[in-house]
């Protein structure tokens, strides 16, 4: 059996929680998680991998076992949540690391490339965007009217993407065969999304979602200057990023290996796990060690 560890750390005055396996001195990897879940997510990857690697899942700020500070004496933005994750790998000593980003994952760890670009030695993308062809029109449409002019009039719309069916919706679409997807994962993120108060921050970041899309021009050029190995494993159902967000990697990474997994949706790693690992380890095999 691997040995998972369950661990806190005080970071800019936030209890942080993390998951960590692996050995500590070898290849780090941080596996940063989306919108509405934490490192859950991660709870059947983390033991394929910690044989060979020191695997780190930390829970977001509002998200999980990580404390939620009120929206009103903490910015909700993704500038904040990089800061904290930025804060908390240097706290557990870890300056070089590849990532693995999902949805909310992925600006914040553009936004550590772009900061530190040397302290990235790969990236594996599961539905984490970089590009304005991975948003689905239908889906964003709402999130960018409510980000333009919030107020009662858009709010209602993204408000309902707190709720339970919106959450299991997540979780169910574009995957072939949901009886493999176990329904603790819906309900128990929308308990934690449900926490008094967790509403006002939920609502904050879906507002700075914008602030993300305005970084792709400089994330790109961080891609053709580093070269930085990269694998995108998407399912081809996703209706949250679609498949063209995985195909565009390409243009400015020519190398960058993708897989789109027929019959898998926006959360993969429920209903293709044995995929998912397959991919990752070949990977990070030829890339880390």
């Amino acid at each position: 059996m691997v040995e998972v560890r369950h661990q806190y750390a005080t970071v800019r005055g936030h209890r942080v929680f993390y998951r960590e396996a692996g050995p500590r001195d070898a290849p780090a990897l941080v596996l940063l998680h989306g919108f509405p879940t934490s490192s859950r997510m991660f709870r059947h990857l983390i033991p394929r991998l910690a044989d060979r690697f020191r695997v780190i899942a930390p829970d977001h700020l509002g998200f999980g076992h990580s404390d939620t500070p009120p929206a009103d004496t903490f910015g909700y933005t993704f500038d904040a949540l990089t800061d904290v994750t930025e804060a908390l790998l240097t706290e557990i000593g870890v300056d070089r690391y590849a990532v693995y980003v999902q949805d909310y994952g992925a600006p914040i760890a553009w936004r550590l490339a772009l900061r530190a670009p040397e302290a990235i030695t790969a990236v594996v993308s599961q539905s984490g965007n970089a590009y304005e062809e991975g948003f689905v029109p239908q889906f964003w449409a709402p999130l960018e009217a409510y980000a333009e002019d919030p107020g009662p009039g858009t709010e209602p719309a993204v408000r309902s993407a707190l709720g339970f069916d919106a959450i299991r919706w997540q979780y169910l679409h574009g995957v072939d065969r949901p009886e493999l997807v176990d329904p603790d994962t819906w309900t128990a993120d929308h308990r934690d999304i449900s926490r008094p108060g967790n509403d006002l921050a939920q609502l904050a970041l879906f507002r700075d979602y914008a602030t993300n899309r305005p970084l792709y021009p400089r994330l790109h050029t961080y891609f053709r200057e580093s070269r930085v190995p990269l694998l995108a494993v998407w399912g081809e159902g996703d209706l949250i990023f679609g498949p063209d967000g995985a195909r565009a990697f390409a243009r400015d990474l020519p190398d960058a290996e993708i897989h789109l997994v027929p019959g898998g949706g926006h959360f993969l790693l429920e209903s293709h796990l044995d995929t998912v690992v397959g991919h990752m380890r070949d990977f990070l095999g030829r890339t880390l060690l």
